[in-house]
């Protein structure tokens, strides 16, 4: 399943946005400090990976490009087959919407070195804005995912897109022999939007610009016309 002409069919749906871990969450407010006794996650759709997604939605929808969303929390109660869980969720809108040839995964990401818990920043127009970072998988010869370099490449488009239109929004891609159910379609891709040190309005401001930027690469690639 490739990416093949998604944009040509503007009733269709060519995007879905998904949450294997949807109880990621974020600080609700900037203490200057991390709060120990924050968890990281909340079943509450509002505060969690879900919000995120659909400001990302949001935005694709509004440039024109037909974007679904799945708000299933595959990791709660269990986080434990997360991945499985999530997989079954892109394999039932992929054949009730073949038409989808784009699957975006959206978490949040925990950084830290040592001890310190990492907050990933920028700012973008005068305003803080959490950093995203894209990940791709690969196959190192035993997972079948023979495709994976067409992810890869949309992933390096992806970035540039978003770089070029909201400079130092983005980490570097991460590169990893890991499927991450990217083996479903060539448009498929996990984007990590801040870590547990960001806050929710950063990181829903990232998502915005994110969603902006993204929503104008795929427009540009109108393939097979």
């Amino acid at each position: 399943r490739g990416l093949g002409d998604v944009y040509k069919r503007q009733d269709e749906p060519q995007v879905l946005i998904m949450h294997t871990h949807a109880t990621e969450s974020y600080e609700l407010e900037d203490l200057g400090w991390f709060d120990p006794e924050y968890t990281c996650r909340r079943t509450d759709t509002s505060l969690n990976m879900v919000a995120v997604g659909a400001a990302i939605a949001e935005q694709l929808n509004a440039a024109g490009i037909v974007t679904l969303q799945d708000a299933t929390l595959h990791d709660y109660p269990s986080y434990n087959g997360s991945y499985e869980r999530s997989n079954a969720t892109v394999r039932s809108y992929l054949e009730k919407y073949p038409s989808i040839k784009v699957v975006l995964d959206v978490h949040r990401d925990a950084v830290q070195r040592d001890t310190t818990l990492v907050k990933p920043i920028t700012e973008i127009n005068g305003k803080k804005a959490a950093q995203m970072m894209i990940i791709a998988g690969c196959d190192d010869g035993t997972m079948d995912m023979p495709n994976w370099s067409k992810n890869f490449r949309f992933a390096a488009g992806m970035q540039d897109a978003i770089e070029s239109r909201y400079p130092t929004l983005t980490r570097p891609v991460f590169f990893c022999y890991r499927k991450y159910n990217q083996d479903l379609t060539t448009g498929s891709l996990l984007l990590e939007l801040g870590s547990h040190g960001n806050t929710l309005e950063e990181v829903l401001y990232t998502a915005q610009l994110a969603g902006d930027a993204i929503g104008s690469y795929l427009d540009s690639l109108k393939m097979d016309e």
